[in-house]
C-alpha cells in the first residue's frame, strides 16, 4: 500500500470522526433542549402558563370595564340631553390628534426629530400668543371705554359646567327659538356668586319671575354685568364691589330643570358675549373648551 494510500484513509478517518462528532453534538444537544430546560427556560414556561391561566380573567374584567363605561356614557348623554335636549358633544377640541402610539419599528431618531421639530413649533406659537396678548392689553390700555379681562363669577369653574351664551338657542320653557342674552353655567346650589370685576352695585332685583333675584354692576365705560337667577343676594344697590367679592348665591327657579347661574355683560346697553371676556381667569386649553361648549349647546338652561 502507497504512502498516498494511507493518507488519504487516515484524512478520510478524521474527517468521518469530526462529522460524527458534530452530528452526535448536534443530537444531544436537541435531545437535551427538548428534555431538560434551563432556570430560565423554567421560569419563562411558569410565567406564560400563568399569563394563560390569567388571560380569561383579564378579559372578562376587561368587559366589565367596558360596559362600566358605556352606562356611565348614556348616563352622562341621558342628563345632558335633559339639560339641553341635545346629544353631549363628544369632541375635544383642544386634545392632540396627531400622536403616533403602538408603532415599534419607527428609530429613536425619528422621535427626537419629530419631538425637537414639534418643540420648536409650541415655542414659537406660545411667543406669538404672548405677543399678541401683549398687544391686546396695550390696545385696552389705549382705550377710554375698555374694561380689563373679567374673573369668573364662579370658582373652580370646569369647562363641562358651560351651557349657552349668547345667540339663538331653544328655550326649554317656551320650546321655541328666542335670543339669549348671556352665559349659562352650572353649579351647586347655594354655592357663591363673585362679581367679576371692581364696580358699583347698580341696581338689584328681586323677583319670582323672569330671570329671579338679579344683581347688576356698574363697571364704568359703559360696561354692566348680570348676575341671574340668584338664590340669596349679598349686596345693596349703591355699595361699591371689588372683584372676587361675594354678592350673592347660585338659585333655582322652578320654571327651570337644574340649579345655574344666568350671567350678563353689557356695553352701553349693547349685550355682549361673556365668553370674550374670561380668557384671562382659565387656560388657554380650557378657554378653547369653554369656547367650544358654549357654540355647541343649542339649548339654554332659562
Amino acid at each position: 500500500m502507497s504512502e498516498q494510500s494511507k493518507a488519504s484513509r487516515i484524512a478520510g478517518g478524521i474527517v468521518r470522526y469530526l462529522v460524527a462528532t458534530v452530528s452526535l453534538s448536534v443530537l444531544f444537544y436537541v435531545l437535551f433542549a427538548l428534555f431538560f430546560s434551563t432556570a430560565e427556560e423554567k421560569a419563562l414556561q411558569r410565567e406564560n402558563t400563568l399569563y394563560k391561566n390569567l388571560y380569561p380573567t383579564l378579559v372578562a374584567k376587561e368587559e366589565l370595564v367596558a360596559d362600566a363605561i358605556e352606562a356611565l356614557e348614556m348616563r352622562d348623554n341621558e342628563i345632558y340631553m335633559d339639560l339641553f335636549e341635545t346629544p353631549a358633544p363628544s369632541l375635544d377640541p383642544v386634545t392632540a390628534v396627531d400622536i403616533i402610539a403602538d408603532n415599534d419599528s419607527l428609530s429613536e431618531s425619528f422621535y427626537l426629530s419629530a419631538a425637537s421639530s414639534k418643540t420648536g413649533s409650541l415655542m414659537l406659537m406660545a411667543g406669538s400668543v404672548d405677543e399678541s396678548f401683549r398687544e391686546i392689553f396695550e390696545a385696552l390700555q389705549a382705550r377710554p371705554d375698555s374694561i380689563p379681562p373679567l374673573s369668573m363669577p364662579l370658582m373652580d369653574v370646569s369647562y363641562v359646567q358651560v351651557g349657552a351664551s349668547v345667540g339663538m338657542k331653544h328655550n326649554p320653557v317656551t320650546g321655541l327659538q328666542l335670543y339669549h342674552r348671556g352665559l349659562d353655567l352650572i353649579a351647586p346650589l347655594g354655592q357663591d356668586v363673585l362679581a367679576a370685576a371692581d364696580g358699583v352695585v347698580s341696581n338689584v332685583t328681586n323677583s319670582r319671575r323672569g330671570l329671579g333675584n338679579i344683581v347688576e354692576i356698574d363697571h364704568g365705560n359703559g360696561y354692566v354685568t348680570r348676575y341671574c337667577l340668584l338664590g340669596e343676594v349679598s349686596v345693596q344697590s349703591g355699595r361699591r364691589v371689588k372683584c372676587g367679592q361675594k354678592v350673592g348665591t347660585v338659585g333655582m327657579h322652578a320654571s327651570f330643570g337644574a340649579a345655574h347661574l344666568h350671567f350678563e355683560i353689557l356695553h352701553n346697553g349693547e349685550v355682549e358675549d361673556p365668553v370674550d371676556y374670561l380668557f384671562a381667569s382659565v387656560s388657554a386649553a380650557d378657554y378653547a373648551r369653554i369656547m367650544y361648549m358654549s357654540v355647541a349647546t343649542t339649548q339654554s338652561m332659562d
